[in-house]
């Protein structure tokens, strides 16, 4: 039976598999290394109280991760993550940089952003909206403001699923959109 919950402990190798097969093709090798280290590790590991999953019989299989406070969020990824994507090569390097960038413009008043994927065969099916509408309830209990994120210029249907959900087209940066939500 499917559900959506919270992440927890036991979910890390799931969430991360997700991570690397959401689109379909497994990514492996530096470029799956570089996709955790970018977009999922971060999370899972120093703010899992915001990540939630949809779970189909106890495994991940899809989530949605957060990190509340853009501040403490790019502190630690400044010091901890950014140095561990340098030496899978200073492209992959400043992409990372650059993926930082429209979030800390818009810190004040979008101070969370998120990230959220599932594997192709629980996509297309509304699970997205529900993982969207836990995360947003525990950010409104918070008191969390705003929440933004990125998109690739060319995620079509990536866009196309924020815009639905509310979100406000906001900048458009070298190969990212930028959207926002005030909760």
């Amino acid at each position: 039976m499917l559900s959506i919950r919270k992440y927890k402990d036991s979910d890390y190798d799931n969430v991360r598999y997700v991570c690397l097969n959401s689109d379909g093709e497994a990514l492996s090798g530096m470029g799956g290394k570089f996709l955790l280290l970018t977009y999922c590790d971060y999370y899972i590991e120093n703010e899992p109280e915001n990540c939630f999953v949809l779970d189909d019989d106890g495994k991940a299989v899809g989530y949605i991760l957060c990190a509340e406070n853009f501040d403490i969020f790019h502190e630690k990824f400044r010091t901890h993550y950014l140095p561990a994507i340098l030496p899978l090569g200073e492209n992959r390097h400043q992409w990372a940089i650059n993926s930082i960038f429209l979030h800390e413009k818009y810190k004040e008043e979008y101070p969370a952003h998120l990230h959220v994927d599932l594997l192709p065969d629980y996509q297309r099916q509304g699970w997205g909206t529900k993982l969207m509408s836990a995360l947003f309830e525990q950010l409104r209990k918070k008191g969390v403001s705003g929440i933004m994120l990125t998109a690739g210029i060319s995620n079509e249907s990536g866009k196309n699923f924020y815009r639905k959900h509310g979100f406000t087209e906001m900048e458009t940066h070298i190969t990212d959109v930028a959207f926002g939500i005030k909760l």
